[in-house]
């Protein structure tokens, strides 16, 4: 493992960064001395920056920030002088207190605190090591997609509410509202009294062309339609709600364009990466969460140690917390969101998937945990299992997995008679 204690640096420099500039803090190697320089975030000023370091102090030079990806991490890893060091923005902030009981903030103080920091603990962190350009798309890819689709399910969540104002039976007539055909539906007659002028023949000639072909469904609908009743014929009412409901279901189409181009992107890209068919093998695991797997665990195989490393990391295992007699278990808050809500929700889908899961999940259950309480149980056991599969690229197979369970009389898999 590459920590900072492994190098000899010529130079270290700690940088405070934002969306506009940058404060540094700079102490040469073997003295004591720091300066301290602001530059703008411009690519030319950052790289007349880095060359005068370059050009001063020759290399390696450790820099040391608060995230691991961004702006000014894609801009300096340009340069193989630097060696970056990520440092957890919840730990520096926790340095500084100690430091600082009032809170008080600086921007520069703070670069001079990370540069203390990873001079007094140098074991502790890890240099920065890229991924191949293929890995490192696929993490923006998933992550991005993954905020689409909770923009997907925003304008849903509101286009319905604003239909049940008014127009109701729209909501009725559609057991699936994330779809193109919801959205023309709507754009076409966003009010009860427009689809009801439409002939019969219009409305069948609507569902063949959106791929709803079930003759018993186009049928079910056409009559609902005929037979339906407006909530209310107020115009106050029903005017601004159908503009509002244009404007929805025209924001839910896009967004439903892009995430299919996302797919499209991910599906071209997730095979050719080596742990592809390690992670396919999953149950539940699909086109969607196949490739938040690979993206979750990474190329490097020295990234995590232990199974326990990636728990914890991921924000599954939970923190115990002590003071004299008291001790109490609480969900872990600093971890990356996106690699939880993998985790977690990956997790949930194996319940109907895989046999032992799903009898996990029931005991889980049966002993008073919440539905989301057993999911993160049921995802923490998952872990140990990826963790193994992936260190040994070995696609995971289910009854190898209950044979083993047997073997070892657990109460997931029921024991052979004797």
């Amino acid at each position: 493992m590459s920590t900072l204690a492994s190098f000899e640096f010529t130079a270290y420099i700690g940088i405070d960064w934002s969306d506009t500039k940058h404060d540094i803090c700079i102490q040469p190697a073997g003295g004591n001395e720091r300066e301290f320089d602001r530059i703008a975030h411009q690519p030319k000023e950052i790289e007349q920056w880095a060359y005068a370091m370059y050009q001063r102090f020759g290399g390696p030079i450790a820099v040391v920030l608060e995230l691991s990806k961004g702006p000014i991490v894609s801009a300096l890893q340009c340069y193989d002088f630097f060696v970056l060091f990520p440092v957890n923005p919840s730990m520096l902030a926790k340095y500084r207190e100690a430091f600082k009981p009032s809170r008080a903030k600086d921007d520069p103080t703070d670069a001079e605190l990370a540069v203390d920091l990873v001079l007094r603990h140098p074991e502790r962190f890890r240099a920065l090591q890229p991924q191949s350009i293929e890995m490192r798309t696929l993490v923006h890819l998933v992550e991005k997609r993954r905020r689409l689709v909770e923009d997907r399910r925003r304008f849903s969540n509101r286009l319905i509410s604003a239909l049940k104002a008014y127009f109701p039976q729209a909501v009725e007539w559609f057991s699936h509202k994330e779809t193109f055909v919801f959205c023309a539906f709507i754009t076409r007659w966003p009010t009860l009294k427009q689809v009801k002028r439409a002939r019969r023949s219009t409305l069948e000639r609507f569902f063949r062309e959106h791929n709803v072909r079930r003759p018993l469904i186009v049928e079910a609908r056409i009559q609902a339609i005929k037979a339906a009743t407006p909530l209310t014929d107020d115009p106050a009412v029903i005017e601004p709600y159908s503009l509002e409901v244009l404007a929805l279901a025209e924001q839910l189409r896009t967004v439903l364009q892009v995430v299919q181009r996302f797919d499209e992107a991910i599906a071209a890209l997730a095979p050719l990466l080596p742990d592809h068919e390690v992670f396919s093998s999953l149950p539940g695991a699909g086109p969607v969460f196949t490739p938040r797997l690979v993206a979750a665990f990474g190329e490097d195989r020295e990234r995590f140690q232990s199974a326990a490393e990636v728990q914890r990391y991921a924000g599954i295992a939970p923190v115990t917390e002590r003071s004299g007699k008291t001790s109490w278990v609480h969900w872990r808050w600093a971890c990356p969101n996106f690699v939880r809500q993998t985790f977690v929700e990956w997790a949930e889908k194996t319940v109907h998937r895989s046999f032992w899961a799903g009898v996990y999940y029931q005991q889980q259950r049966s002993k008073g945990a919440s539905h989301h309480t057993a999911v993160r149980a049921l995802a923490f056991k998952w872990i140990r299992i990826l963790y193994r599969c992936w260190q040994s690229r070995s696609p995971y197979n289910e009854s190898r997995y209950l044979k083993a369970l047997q073997r070892r009389g657990s109460s997931l898999v029921p024991q052979e008679s004797a």
